[in-house]
């Protein structure tokens, strides 16, 4: 396994993470800590969660997986999104952290958190309310790093304004939505990353399933499959565009004796802004497929050739 530093921090994390978003909702508890417990004996560190996924059973879950093994892993987990009706229950307001912090601590069976992010931008409160109360969570010990999710360049930018001219707690990563399918992030994001010194973590690196070929041109979604469930998702990702870049990048994997879904999430972990790569598991053999994707290592070559490929 390669461990990479997450942005300029010495915080040291497994190119292959897990993503548990399927905890709770597709994997019930004995599946979901199988898949822990498979991920930390092939030496994944990384995982990523949040108070919302599966109503709080992801977070769960991996607090009974990990106990009395806590020390070898590192838990991202997440707040903003609504936990319940009201505006009392949602944001990135400094009551609302509080009491989202300590929940999470209760779910996961920890007294601290490795790295703790903003879910959304929220419109609502004041980015610094937002970035002083997580540097207060930091010196009090709840949290050790802080991160954001789905931020926008500029996002990040102010918020590291922020912590720069008020001298407290960076973000020290931003997680978002990057693959293959989706590389909008190059154009602003992952440069603002790399200067202000943020990890890249892709969530959906294999864009919900669509990059595994298991989708097929003028076929329904195979039953229990995620976008077949996805409602408005599936009509974006099942385009015909879509499905001639997939034939593309399938022949390009197949004349390397790989397979299309190797080649997403290898070509994600040479790219030298990211620090971990979530990709979502819900059986063991599913973690050992996503580890040995990213032992692969793309050439030069290779790289150029699928950038050239894509671009035609």
């Amino acid at each position: 396994m390669e461990y990479r530093p997450l942005g300029n921090s010495g915080l040291q994390v497994s190119l292959a993470g897990l993503g548990t978003n399927s905890f709770g909702r597709r994997c019930d508890g004995a599946q979901s800590v199988a898949v822990v417990h498979r991920s930390m004996d092939l030496g994944i560190t990384f995982f990523d969660t949040a108070d919302i996924y599966g109503d709080g059973l992801s977070e769960e879950y991996i607090g009974n997986a990990v106990q009395g093994r806590r020390h070898e892993v590192i838990l991202a987990t997440k707040f903003e999104s609504a936990i319940g009706d009201g505006p009392l229950r949602r944001g990135a307001s400094r009551r609302h952290m509080m009491h989202a912090v300590h929940a999470s601590l209760q779910r996961l069976k920890t007294d601290y958190i490795d790295l703790y992010q903003i879910h959304f931008w929220d419109p609502t409160t004041p980015l610094e309310e937002t970035m002083r109360a997580l540097d207060d969570l930091v010196t009090h010990g709840d949290v050790r790093y802080i991160g954001c999710s789905n931020f926008a360049a500029w996002q990040v930018v102010e918020a590291q304004w922020i912590a720069r001219s008020e001298h407290i707690e960076p973000l020290i990563a931003a997680q978002n939505a990057f693959s293959l399918l989706n590389r909008s992030i190059e154009a602003e994001l992952v440069p603002v990353c790399e200067r202000y010194g943020l990890g890249v973590i892709p969530y959906s690196p294999l864009a919900g399933g669509f990059l595994t070929g298991k989708y097929r041109s003028g076929q329904p979604p195979p039953a229990g499959s995620r976008l077949a469930t996805s409602g408005e998702r599936a009509p974006r990702t099942l385009n015909e565009a879509n499905f001639a870049t997939l034939a593309k990048l399938e022949r390009f994997a197949s004349e390397r004796d790989h397979t299309v879904g190797e080649l997403a999430l290898a070509w994600l972990g040479s790219q030298s802004a990211v620090g971990s790569v979530i990709a979502g598991a819900t059986r063991p053999e599913q973690v050992d497929e996503n580890v040995r994707s990213l032992e692969w290592r793309l050439s030069g070559d290779d790289t150029n050739a699928l950038d050239a490929l894509l671009a035609g």
